[in-house]
């Protein structure tokens, strides 16, 4: 295939792969800054609610016990996630049949909707029981719009990198999740420092989603704009070793368990250092900060890198320093209680987190053929998502009311990165031109 064609995840020769040839790339620059932006606000909305779930619980779950408020909000917060499997297959799908870009809209449209309907709710003072059936329900379409939105937008990247490029593309995927995280902490921080507790709780939050909702019409026409990646050539037939496939499936989804409770313990930290640590309202939201900055910045350097020295080193080597450097960090966190030593762990989880993933996204998408890699990585990164992203918040909420101990949240990641690391150690090298298996046919 000549230079500069091609840019298939993991196939770059369609004999090979037993796929046909991929397009070159279609993409430019303001087209990729539109998949990522319209991302980025996606993961916005998704985020947002983590950082105010403690305002969330009290207006549509109030109790007594501040404790059963917080984890009933953290319960709705993962009730989104069973839905993402089921948006991951629905969406994805579409995206593989009629195109990455009509699959991309259909996504953004639903995050919307669920993002401007949660806003607008009112309260359980206001109507009762409604309140908190209409809160699910507006989490559930959420939920299925973001697991839509993975599979055909990671597969645009891909397919619009140059070659020896996909890492770095891909990696904006991850990219624009922590500017999500970085635009959210940023705005927790202004509403923090101007409005009292009582404003926060009345309306505050709700400002904060429809901030991101006012930006939904740009992002639609952006959408709208975008040319399309999928190849619409015939594919031959060829040999399709499902097995290897499920197996490559399998190791992908503990991978990515490890790499999506990360970057939830990370989200949580808003909450973790206002309810357990007890620190200000402002100081918690420099957490948000400072991990959407690190992620930013090291999730292309991660995809970079992935493309230089191979996707295994750098999966690796992030887990490498995160299994030696969590439990201090949180140590020393809950002995200082301080700022400084807030957005350090926060900025350091992140980076370690982006940089694993980036290169891990890359890696599974160079076992997927193109006719079903939009709906098969998407269901993979949502199945890993929706099982453990979606219950970690709780779970460390839980653990940490359990045991009454601070460092909860360290040994559930710690046992998680440990778990992933094996699933690195099995995985095969799949970077072009330092692949340590056989390719995936289709």
């Amino acid at each position: 295939m000549p230079a500069g064609r091609g840019l298939g995840t993991g196939m770059d020769e369609a004999g090979a792969a037993g796929v046909a040839a991929e397009p070159g790339p279609a993409a430019g620059a303001r087209q990729i800054a539109a998949v990522v932006a319209g991302n980025a606000l996606e993961f916005y909305d998704f985020l947002t609610y983590a950082y105010f779930a403690a305002e969330i619980g009290r207006a549509f779950f109030p109790s007594s016990n501040p404790t059963s408020s917080l984890l009933a909000s953290l319960a709705t917060f993962g009730v989104g996630f069973g839905m993402r499997p089921v948006g991951a297959w629905v969406i994805g799908r579409l995206g593989d049949r009629f195109g990455r870009k009509p699959a991309m809209l259909v996504s953004f449209s639903l995050m919307g909707l669920g993002m401007t309907g949660l806003a607008l709710t009112p309260s359980y003072a206001s109507i009762g029981a409604a309140a908190p059936a209409l809160a699910v329900a507006w989490r559930l379409i959420q939920g299925f719009a973001l697991g839509g939105e993975v599979g055909p937008s990671t597969a645009f990247l891909a397919e619009s990198a140059m070659p020896g490029r996909r890492g770095l593309y891909v990696s904006l995927q991850l990219a624009s999740q922590r500017m999500a995280s970085l635009a959210a902490g940023l705005i927790g921080i202004l509403l923090s420092s101007l409005l009292s507790a009582a404003a926060l709780d009345a309306w505050g939050w709700r400002a904060a989603f429809l901030a991101g909702a006012v930006i939904i019409p740009v992002g639609l026409v952006l959408r709208a704009s975008l040319v399309e990646t999928l190849s619409r050539s015939p594919e031959p037939e060829a040999e399709s070793p499902q097995g290897r496939i499920a197996l490559i499936a399998g190791l992908a989804l503990i991978m990515l368990s490890g790499g999506t409770i990360s970057s939830y313990v990370t989200d949580y930290l808003t909450t973790y250092a206002r309810t357990t640590l007890h620190m200000a309202y402002r100081v918690a939201f420099f957490a948000p900060a400072a991990s959407g900055l690190a992620g930013v910045v090291f999730a292309p350097m991660g995809g970079w890198l992935s493309d230089r020295i191979g996707r295994k080193p750098v999966m690796l080597g992030s887990w490498a320093l995160a299994l030696a450097g969590v439990m201090p960090m949180f140590l020393l966190l809950d002995h200082s209680r301080g700022a400084l030593d807030l957005v350090l762990l926060a900025a350091g989880l992140s980076a370690v987190t982006v940089t694993m993933s980036s290169a891990a996204l890359a890696a599974i998408g160079e076992g997927l053929p193109m006719r079903i890699r939009s709906g098969a990585l998407g269901l993979i990164y949502a199945l890993a998502i929706s099982v453990f992203g979606g219950t970690t918040q709780f779970v460390v909420a839980w653990l940490t009311h359990l045991t009454g101990s601070p460092l909860a949240p360290a040994w559930y990641l710690t046992c998680a990165v440990a778990v992933s690391l094996l699933a690195v150690l099995a995985m095969p090298e799949t970077a072009p031109g330092r692949r340590s298996s056989p390719r995936i046919a289709a």
